[in-house]
């Protein structure tokens, strides 16, 4: 059992229930055990930093000395939640840490999801658990901007080429498709004010996942999941195309992969439906 302390966010508790359902249920599949941390705040993305640097610090700086007195890695989910947790990291270890109210040693690591699921002993209990391979699904892996960039604040080695997402599809037997725009931006909130704007990031990212082939786009941001799925169906009828990609989290993947049957459920929560693409795969749910 790896066990490490969880920080699931605002979001998974109300518009991304369906991805913390896959988190929770696959991790519990593979023996990962998250212990939520108790008491846990909102981390201020995405506007906080935009009012106050010192408030939006101080918001993230209460989790991170949460998770150090719980003693163990710290696990987040969304893109922006550990992007401004290790905003708050590099504060907190850095030669201002006085002037906030909360104390951080780094005695703890922090973790994207998505990296966390792509060492090699999460790997090798996925493996245990193998029961088919993703054939017949061509997806490219879309990181998105926040997990990544900037490197100085995410200690990201591949920070404009990222592969870890790619490799763990490959492993689960996708057949993943390059593409250039790995971390390019879907919009994120901007969706509620400028729609057009994030319509015409979004449509860019589906043009390209077209030319090169694919079938599916997968994610491990909920944000960049929403603005993908939810806006399809009005992006088409915009720019006068016939766009068909299910928008998928990796968590979800690696469900399918180890036959989890709770997945089905999940995907049926998605605004774009995967059911044509899987039962065209022979992928039987």
């Amino acid at each position: 059992m790896i066990d490490v302390s969880y920080y699931p966010g605002c979001s998974l508790e109300g518009t991304a229930k369906d991805y913390k359902e896959s988190i929770e249920t696959v991790c519990e599949r593979v023996g990962i055990k998250l212990h939520e941390l108790e008491d846990w705040n909102c981390c201020g993305a995405t506007a906080a930093h935009s009012l106050s640097h010192k408030a939006a610090i101080n918001l993230s700086a209460r989790n991170l000395e949460l998770a150090e007195k719980a003693g163990m890695d710290l696990v987040i989910p969304c893109a922006l939640c550990f992007n401004r947790m290790k905003a708050a990291e590099k504060a907190l270890l850095g030669p201002y840490r006085r002037e906030y109210p909360y104390r951080f040693e780094g005695t703890i690591k922090i973790w994207d999801l998505l990296d966390f699921f792509c060492q090699d002993r999460v790997k090798a209990e996925i493996a245990k658990r193998f029961k088919r391979p993703l054939k017949g699904l061509k997806p490219v892996c879309y990181y998105g901007c926040m997990a990544n960039r900037p490197p100085t604040i995410t200690d990201s080695r591949n920070w404009e080429n990222p592969t870890n997402m790619d490799e763990l599809l490959s492993f689960l037997g996708a057949e993943v498709i390059d593409w250039p725009y790995k971390t390019d931006c879907c919009g994120a909130s901007h969706v509620v004010a400028r729609p057009d704007i994030v319509f015409n990031l979004v449509y860019k990212l589906f043009d390209m996942a077209e030319r090169v082939g694919a079938n599916c786009i997968v994610v491990s941001c909920q944000m960049c999941q929403a603005n993908l799925d939810m806006y399809q169906d009005e992006i088409n009828k915009k720019f006068n195309r016939d766009f068909y990609f299910p928008i998928l989290y990796f968590t979800e993947l690696v469900g399918m992969a180890i036959g989890e049957k709770q997945v089905k459920r999940w995907l049926n929560k998605h605004f774009v439906s995967a059911k044509p693409l899987i039962e065209g795969a022979g992928l039987s749910l």
